[in-house]
């Protein structure tokens, strides 16, 4: 089996991976919604950062001085990013508690168009006019999706924490971007995990309860599942290419649609199969004409004539 897979190319491979990211992040969210009666999401991430954690611990134990030993001017940044997560995962979860799922999967898909935003305030990227048409056409896909008009209005605090929650995790993907100058990735990672773990304490143990049996397992599943999510996507993304790999991520939208009707009964309506249209529409331009800028600043060094001894 490992020689058939590795026989493949390499973008067939990524595909798989991101597509196995899909299935453990709509898994995770099944679960999650499965246990909201009982754990409010600030719950649930507490046990979902520990199994951030318990990914985390091999990277330390490899090599724990160039992990744990970081300039301590990059603590206050690191302590900004990992509220960030806190706070957009707690979001996230309550979204995906309080609203179908392929409501919440579609508005989660708004991250990209507020990185270009972040991108071009903190780190002083230049945003085209295509880029920023691509954001306006991208937020009218959530305004489809909430439709915050007439008698069939379903705005309410669930929809405004998926934007908050997508605007903090757009911001940790920033953070990322500036950290990576002065860290390893592994650095990032384990500090992320060290600190989210810390923030997420308090919150658990304002309704804290110890779960039965019967829930120990699906709560670090949710963990678990996370972690997996992530190391999939990265494995994804290594091995193939971005512009390729980019459209296979929105199969989570498709993997939602059906656990929430298998599951939960969840039947979308128009409205939302059209706004999240839009919205991939939007993501996936933004995606493509990123990597193009990329390519052309890559081919435009290689033309540059090497400097003089």
């Amino acid at each position: 089996m490992k020689t058939l897979f590795s026989r493949l190319p390499p973008n067939a491979q990524g595909a798989i991976w991101v597509l196995l990211s899909g299935v453990t992040f709509v898994t995770m969210t099944v679960l999650v919604k499965h246990l909201a009666g009982d754990y409010p999401s600030h719950v649930q991430n507490f046990y979902r950062q520990t199994g951030s954690l318990i990914v985390a611990v091999p990277f330390m134990l490899r090599s724990p001085r160039q992990v744990l030993f970081v300039p301590l001017a990059t603590m206050p940044p690191l302590f900004v990013r990992a509220l960030l997560a806190t706070v957009g995962m707690i979001l996230l979860l309550y979204t995906y508690e309080a609203v179908p799922m392929a409501e919440a999967n579609a508005l989660s898909f708004t991250r990209p168009l507020w990185v270009v935003l972040l991108a071009a305030v903190f780190l002083r990227e230049t945003i085209g006019p295509s880029r920023i048409a691509a954001v306006a056409v991208g937020f009218v896909g959530v305004l489809i999706i909430m439709r915050p008009w007439g008698a069939g209005v379903t705005l309410g605090w669930p929809h405004v924490a998926a934007l908050v929650s997508a605007l903090c995790l757009a911001g940790t993907i920033t953070g990322v971007k500036s950290l990576t100058k002065d860290l390893s990735a592994s650095s990032i990672l384990v500090w992320s995990s060290i600190i989210g773990e810390i923030l997420c304490l308090p919150f658990a143990l304002a309704d804290w309860r110890w779960p039965s049996v019967g829930d120990l397992i699906p709560l670090f599943l949710i963990g678990l599942l996370s972690a997996a999510n992530q190391v999939l996507f990265i494995k994804g993304m290594a091995v193939g290419e971005a512009a390729v790999l980019a459209p296979i991520d929105y199969a989570r939208l498709v993997l939602s649609i059906i656990a929430g009707l298998v599951v939960f009964g969840e039947l979308p309506d128009a409205y939302t199969y059209l706004g999240a249209g839009v919205i991939v529409a939007s993501t996936l331009y933004i995606t493509n004409r990123e990597i193009q800028i990329r390519r052309a600043r890559m081919r435009a060094v290689e033309a540059s004539p090497p400097e003089a001894a």
